[in-house]
């Protein structure tokens, strides 16, 4: 694997984006899915949000280049749809910590390498209200360590094992994994009864 294919720390300032519950939908309105790729996406993150509030983070000068997001509760609940982590990562979102994720959406996001941890809710309000004061505060999120630091201070962080060895290991992205294995992968294809025709 390459060494950009490994995240150990994610490092950037940081965007707090208010609310729980945020479904799938808002991240990027059904209207957009209609796309053959990925690609153009990221301009219509939150693009419903954005124009019913002018202040909304995304629209806000302060926020631009942030690189990791600081959500509430069960974030990318709603439809399964990669395009949520995809438009979000197109934007330039590198990782993601918050109360909690909505099983799917965290699953898109792993497998497009963005990492997704989880923390108390009183140490995300600190975060949040440090962020508020210095919008210019870098953050590390760090999965080696499981914690997230903010100038002296740190948060402990949690991510399943899981998820946390693929993205340490860099094996997140399955279909290269697959291409890698190579002869691996095709002496088990001709293994399988369904693809060898029994």
């Amino acid at each position: 694997m390459r060494q950009d294919d490994i995240r150990r720390q994610i490092s950037g300032r940081a965007m707090p984006l208010p609310g729980n519950d945020i479904d799938t939908d808002r991240i990027i309105p059904a209207r957009f899915l209609k796309c053959i790729t990925f690609e153009g996406l990221e301009a219509h993150v939150f693009e419903d949000d954005r124009r019913q509030m002018p202040d909304h983070p995304f629209n806000q000068a302060r926020c631009r280049g942030a690189t990791i997001l600081v959500v509430g509760q069960n974030f990318g609940c709603g439809s399964s749809r990669e395009h949520a982590p995809e438009a979000l990562r197109r934007w330039g979102i590198r990782g993601i910590v918050g109360t909690s994720f909505a099983e799917i959406f965290f699953g898109n996001c792993t497998a497009i390498g963005l990492p997704c941890l989880t923390s108390h809710t009183k140490d995300l309000a600190e975060l949040s209200e440090v962020l508020a004061r210095r919008p210019e505060q870098e953050i590390i999120l760090d999965l080696e360590n499981r914690v997230v630091q903010f100038g002296e201070q740190s948060i402990l962080a949690m991510i399943p094992d899981g998820a946390r060895n693929q993205l340490l290991a860099g094996t997140w992205n399955a279909m290269g994994v697959l291409s890698e294995a190579g002869e691996t992968t095709d002496r088990v294809a001709r293994s399988l009864p369904y693809v060898t025709g029994y």
